[in-house]
């Protein structure tokens, strides 16, 4: 980051913070490329699951069951850390066990489903509430003014560490392959592979990342969980002061429920219904993460100028295009013109929804509020997948029509975005006591 960089964060905010805080999404990024989109999900379905007709809505499932224990905890974890001031705290706790429960997905092979759905329940909590605790710190770095480009360069630092990821992961299966290996002896390689990238780098984020918020005055009355679950009864109680927030919040679950199949159900479609090799899905997943770099340090910029709301929506219209392009799809070659775009959307939409939920919580109530983000997003990450699951075993394995219903997710965002006003909901959120 140049100079000019240094406009765009608050005062006291030093550019190695923010480098810091970037390295978080740089860190885990190589757990959802790996483990939920490129690897550990085809090989749940093809060789654990051993291509059973209830395979993918096995896999929809276990991510449901850990995105419902998110939703019903990372509010209260959040009005806790706000309380006490222990947003990093929590964050070094929750990666530790994010990283040992993917390295024990090294463990299960052919037919250990309950071992295998029990792991992917366990990491995926940790993940998505280490997710949830990073985004919180985002409004403490950036202004206002300049919270999407701040946001996209987080994003754009996680893609780059999600193909170095994918990249040392793909090298060991191409090497693998040539020896003869099983899909049984090197995919649980590429799992430990995954738990040392997310944890050595994490660790240059708890030492450059501050907790810039006090605690709170009243943080000595509280009492544990207790204290937490009153105060997150609160700001429901005044969630009509935030409506713009609730708003944004439904816009979220539905658009990112479709931005949640793309991540778990690409390579499960690109091998089973494309014929996509492993090793051609590892590829293609690399070279989405490459587009979703650029869409998020390109669109965070213009986020900026052209404003929150529009950038979003933009992004919402080439999801629908994208979608419709992969059901439509009956060759390689066409099916990479969708991944391409969905790639680019991936990390423009993911980067603006960010900024925007940024924007509107109140400062004093950050991490309450993205825990309040989070259950959207782990809403949408139920919705998504498991109606995908479902569509596909309903209608015998069609997984066309299922990609194909998945844009009425991105449409439902397009409607309920038009009802959030930036500039009445930033008011809000500066005026609460």
């Amino acid at each position: 980051m140049t100079d000019r960089s240094s406009l765009a964060l608050n005062p006291g905010v030093r550019k190695r913070e923010v480098f810091g805080w970037a390295m978080y999404d740089f860190a885990n990024s190589g757990y959802t490329t790996v483990v939920l989109t490129a690897v550990f999900a085809a090989y749940f379905v093809g060789g654990i699951a051993g291509k059973a007709p209830w395979a993918t809505f096995a896999w929809t499932a276990a991510l449901s069951v850990s995105y419902a224990l998110v939703m019903l905890t990372s509010p209260t974890l959040g009005a806790w850390a706000d309380l006490r001031a222990g947003k990093k705290r929590l964050l070094m706790i929750v990666t530790a066990g994010c990283v040992v429960a993917t390295a024990a997905l090294a463990l299960p092979g052919p037919g250990d489903v309950a071992l295998a759905v029990l792991l992917i329940i366990v990491s995926n909590t940790f993940y998505s509430w280490g997710e949830s605790l990073t985004a919180a710190f985002l409004p403490e770095l950036a202004r206002p003014e300049a919270m999407g480009r701040v946001s996209g360069w987080g994003w754009g630092l996680g893609y780059l560490g999600g193909m170095l990821t994918l990249g040392i992961c793909l090298a060991y299966v191409l090497w693998a392959q040539s020896k003869g290996l099983p899909a049984s002896e090197f995919v649980p390689v590429t799992m430990l592979v995954t738990a040392v990238m997310y944890g050595l780098p994490a660790l240059v984020t708890f030492a450059l990342l501050k907790e810039h918020s006090p605690p709170r005055a009243d943080a000595r009355e509280a009492q544990g969980v207790k204290a937490s679950w009153q105060q997150l009864r609160r700001t429901f109680a005044q969630a009509r002061n935030y409506r713009d927030f609730m708003w944004l919040m439904a816009c979220a679950v539905c658009y990112q429920g479709g931005v949640a199949v793309a991540i778990a159900l690409a390579a499960i479609y690109a091998e089973q219904v494309i014929g996509f090799q492993p090793q051609e899905t590892m590829v293609l997943v690399f070279a989405l993460n490459a587009a979703a770099m650029a869409g998020a340090l390109t669109w965070g910029h213009l986020q900026d100028r052209i404003g929150h709301k529009l950038a979003l929506g933009l992004t919402l219209v080439a999801w629908v295009a994208a979608c419709v392009i992969a059901a439509l799809s009956t060759s390689k070659g066409d099916f990479w013109w969708a991944a391409s775009i969905a790639g680019v959307c991936m990390g423009s939409s993911q980067s603006a929804g960010r900024a925007m939920a940024g924007l509107l919580a109140p400062p004093r109530q950050l991490a309450e509020f993205f825990g309040l983000w989070t259950v959207a997003i782990r809403l949408a990450s139920i919705i998504g997948p498991l109606s995908y699951g479902a569509i596909t075993w309903m209608t015998g394995g069609n997984q066309r029509v299922a990609i194909l219903s998945t844009t009425a997710l991105f449409i439902a965002g397009l409607v309920l975005l038009t009802r959030v006003n930036v500039t009445r909901g930033r008011e809000a959120a500066l005026s609460a006591v």
